[in-house]
């Protein structure tokens, strides 16, 4: 059984040993100590009288001489008799420079009989504050005129209450914005009638207009103790402890006045912003509804609610919110700008755009707005105007951070990476916390190879901002890119956590699921199911109106944010030259990027229609597509980046299909076929881990090899005496597994050596220790970081023959080294991935350097090693293998592309059914 002790209210004997240890603690220079327990007590006595007046002196001797003042009108209020309440009182007064309302209550001291040198003192400091103020005036005042507290003051004797005349002064001072005047005279309301509520209740309202609310909340409990059926004084109480964040207490109080007055509008409303704010959002909205109910132009309420309906994920009838405000007040800048804010999000970007754009016609020097207009820009694709936009937002607020980092990612985009990292840096120089700024550092040293340096940068971020998804997921790209991959995974994992509609996060988990050896058929096929029923299977489809007639002309549209300087433009820029000729296609480019190079330009002319998207949402892409009338739309990136998978999932043209940049499976029910060869997934292999159905073409894809490479020198091993093994893989497809397999070789021939191109700096050292794991000294390691084309290809010439990677092959890297005399030693995997790398030593007729297994893998090693003029000889004919082999026939390929995609439309066109489609035969 718990034990438990029950809380009983102090006795009188309690708070007199309080109040004597509280003044030892005052006496002996101990304020913190004392201050909190003359706080115990008033919260049980709150009118007090020697605990009020020492809470005051307390103040004054802390230099908060106006704090104080409330603490002693309360002490007056409850004992007027006592003579150094008044003293305290006055010297307060002449301590804030209230020289009027200190000379008229040292005046009214004097008429109930106080004498004495503390006073005298008291009156000589205010004849010399008198003077001073008169001295340093350029006009005379007029000491004769009648001031509001005044005519109090001198108030008849007899009266009990406040007059109708001073309550009406009061009212009118407050209306007119004359705050210290008001405050003046409803201190000394206080004073000369402690006992009445009007002011303490409208000393209250005065503080919280100049937002003093810790000096608010004694007057406003005074006024509601004062007032006990009156809701307006429970719920002014409620506003000042809501703002001071006593939230029980605040609920009390606006709970009391609506039992007073259940259809007090104004308390509804504060009842539900207090009840959002401690997450009870079912509850917040019933008391939003209530006062809308109660008045249905509600401002204040329906701004409430449309945050609430927002937050809610509502966004059509938050929007609704909005707009019934703006028929209300068509010039109110909140709604202008939060009906605009929603708009963005929900990809209506010219809506946007115009609602910005006319909370700048109200106020043009309003910097949030051009802020905000410039986002919306920035999101349109429209970069100049955007740009602009950042630009007078800063110079309207130097220091506007979130500004100079939008700035700064807007001259990113637009190649100016000095300018960005500028505005980068400022940004962190105004607030060195902002994890946007630090995160897009992190992205722009990223781009530029400098892995340290981004690193730092993205958990800088993070630790501001932990639970940022598109951090998390940066950060993880970069880990990935070092070989890192079960961090990186970590990462992505967190990133779908904090946002289970974050898509990219997603594909960069499978992306780099299927390099990572920890990964199993199991693995993937949940992440494949999870991304399909979260991003797929639900969405909002196209409606189709593609005339089925099957012999038609075709419209084919390509999707991929790589048709630049890419190794995807190396496969997929033969194709397209090929595919032009026919008469009767029509190909479309969506390229996803807004980078446009050379090969960008040389892509184009292949295309009838090249469309820059980027900036387009998956829904208006998908809209722009269908409009278009694709027949067939092919995407060209399946999980790696840049894609537009979910533009997919809408289902935009009647076939899709997946090609080339992450060959695996989509994962997708709205993608239809998948293409491949026979090498790289062979006939009743793999095949179930595959939604799509499968088309096997002659090859996989054609290759443009770099055409200005160097030419293939003699194998080095013939003069060096022994073979050099190199790899010229992304760091993320070498682990450790791979490291130990590559060893097993080195070790088998002690002579051998290893040349690793490509490698971030910051990877080298991981390698090391792992090669060192495995007993091979660092001396017979080469590292090269990345470079430009033709250094990387002339690497090659120290090169014997090059060792995979898995699970995850090597293709680019293995064609680049095809076409530089290098042959690739791997190991036939059992996924599409794992295949690469056989699939083109099969095609080149080079069955030696494929092995079943990885004893295989050491034994054609030794057996190459063994045989340097047969390399040799492989070497020098490599060329010319390549030319011939299927990889090399552009136009095999393209007509096999073009047949398949006949046969998928005419089975679109009759029944709709599809199955696996087998051109491999199909020759130019």
């Amino acid at each position: 059984m718990e034990n438990t002790s029950s809380h009983l209210p102090p006795t009188s004997l309690d708070i007199g040993n309080q109040f004597q240890q509280a003044v030892s603690h005052h006496q002996a220079g101990r304020h913190s100590e004392a201050a909190e327990i003359y706080r115990e007590i008033l919260q049980v006595q709150p009118r007090h009288p020697d605990v009020n007046h020492n809470m005051g002196v307390l103040q004054v001797q802390q230099n908060q001489a106006a704090a104080a003042l409330p603490y002693f009108m309360v002490a007056l209020g409850a004992d007027p008799s006592r003579g150094q309440f008044w003293l305290s009182y006055i010297d307060a007064l002449i301590r804030t420079n209230q020289v009027q309302d200190a000379k008229e209550t040292l005046a009214l001291t004097r008429k109930q009989g106080l004498e004495g040198k503390s006073l005298d003192d008291l009156a000589a400091r205010l004849q010399l504050l008198e003077q001073q103020a008169t001295q340093q005036s350029a006009t005379t005042v007029q000491m004769n005129k009648e001031t509001p507290v005044s005519a109090l003051n001198t108030a008849s004797p007899s009266l009990q209450e406040p007059s109708i005349e001073h309550l009406d002064t009061l009212s009118a001072l407050l209306s007119h914005g004359q705050i210290d005047k008001a405050e003046n005279l409803a201190r000394a309301m206080t004073v000369r009638f402690p006992n009445h509520w009007a002011g303490w209740k409208m000393l209250g309202v005065v503080f919280s207009r100049k937002g003093q609310n810790e000096q608010a909340l004694f007057p406003m409990q005074r006024a509601a103790q004062l007032l006990p059926n009156d809701a307006e004084a429970h719920n002014n109480l409620g506003i000042t402890l809501q703002s001071l964040e006593k939230t029980k207490a605040a609920e009390t109080s606006y709970r009391r006045a609506l039992q007073l007055n259940e259809n007090y509008a104004e308390a509804n409303n504060n009842l539900g912003s207090l009840l959002q704010k401690k997450g009870e959002l079912k509850a917040s909205e019933s008391c939003y509804r209530r006062a809308l109910k109660i008045n249905p132009r509600y401002v204040k309420a329906l701004k409430n609610m449309a945050v609430l309906l927002g937050e809610t994920g509502r966004i059509d009838e938050a929007k609704s919110s909005y707009e019934t405000i703006l028929t209300i007040n068509p010039d109110d800048v909140e709604a202008l700008t939060e009906l605009g804010t929603l708009q963005q999000k929900a990809g209506r970007l010219e809506e946007s755009e115009v609602l910005h754009r006319r909370v700048l016609q109200i106020d043009p020097n309003l910097g949030a707005a051009h802020f905000n207009l410039g986002n919306v820009l920035f999101s349109s694709g429209k970069l100049k105007e955007a740009h602009e936009q950042m630009q007078i937002a800063v110079q309207l607020k130097p220091d506007f951070a979130e500004a100079h980092c939008e700035l700064g990612s807007i001259c990113q985009k637009l190649c100016q990476n000095d300018l960005a990292v500028t505005h980068f840096t400022r940004a962190l120089q105004i607030n060195p916390e902002l994890a946007e700024a630090n995160s897009n550092l992190g992205m722009l040293l990223y781009d530029a190879k400098m892995h340290t340096d981004a690193e730092i940068f993205y958990r800088r971020a993070l630790r501001t901002k932990p639970e940022h998804a598109l951090i998390h997921n940066n950060l993880g790209v970069l880990l990935h890119d070092l070989g890192k991959l079960e961090e990186a995974e970590a990462h992505f994992r967190t990133a779908i956590k904090l946002n289970p509609d974050y898509a990219g996060a997603y594909s960069n988990l499978i992306f780099s699921l299927c390099q990572d050896i920890t990964s199993d058929e199991s693995t993937m096929a949940e992440i494949y199911h999870r991304f399909d029923e979260r991003f797929v299977i639900n969405a909002d489809r196209q409606t189709l109106t593609n005339s089925k007639i099957g012999d038609r002309h075709l419209h084919i549209g390509f999707v991929s944010g790589d048709l630049r300087n890419h190794a995807v433009a190396s496969f997929i820029e033969p194709l397209l030259a090929a595919l032009s000729k026919f008469p009767d296609l029509t190909l479309h480019a969506y390229h996803n990027n807004v980078i446009e190079d050379e090969v960008s330009r040389r892509l184009k002319q292949y295309f009838a229609h090249w469309h820059a998207v980027s900036f387009l949402s998956d829904p208006a892409l998908a809209e722009k597509i269908s409009n278009e009338h694709i027949d067939i739309l092919i995407d060209l990136s399946g999980h790696s980046a840049k894609n537009r998978l979910l533009t997919f999932a809408k289902r935009p043209a009647p076939i899709q299909m997946s090609w080339l940049g992450c060959p695996i499976s989509t994962g997708m029910s709205a993608m239809d076929y998948f293409l491949a060869d026979h090498y790289m997934l062979p006939v009743g292999k793999m095949e179930e881990q595959f939604i799509e159905k499968i088309i096997r073409l002659p090859a996989h894809a054609p290759f443009l090899p770099v055409q200005d490479a160097p030419s293939v020198n003699p194998l080095p091993a013939l003069t060096n005496g022994h073979l050099t093994f190199g790899s010229f893989n992304r760091a993320s497809k070498i682990n450790q597994p791979v490291i130990a397999r590559w060893s097993k070789l080195l070790r088998a021939l002690p002579d051998a050596r290893m040349l690793l191109g490509g490698v971030p700096v910051n990877s080298t050292v991981m390698l090391t220790e792992w090669f060192a794991s495995e007993n091979i000294d660092k001396g017979r390691l080469e590292f090269y970081p990345h470079t430009n084309t033709h250094d990387y290809l002339s690497l090659h010439h120290k090169v014997d023959f090059a060792l995979d990677t898995f699970p995850y092959n090597g293709a680019t890297v293995a064609l680049n080294a095809v076409h530089m005399g290098v042959p690739t030693l791997t190991v036939a995997g059992d996924t599409t991935v794992g295949r690469l790398g056989s699939a083109i030593m099969q095609h080149l007729g080079l069955n030696e350097f494929v092995a079943h297994d990885e004893s295989d893998f050491i034994a054609k090693g030794k057996d190459w090693h063994n045989n340097l003029e047969k390399l040799a000889g492989v070497r020098a004919n490599m060329r010319n293998r390549f030319s011939h082999s299927a990889i090399a026939d552009t136009g095999g390929i393209a007509a096999a592309l073009v047949q398949a995609c006949r046969i998928a439309w005419q089975c679109w066109c009759t029944d709709g059914t599809q199955a696996s489609i087998d051109v491999s035969d199909t020759q130019s």
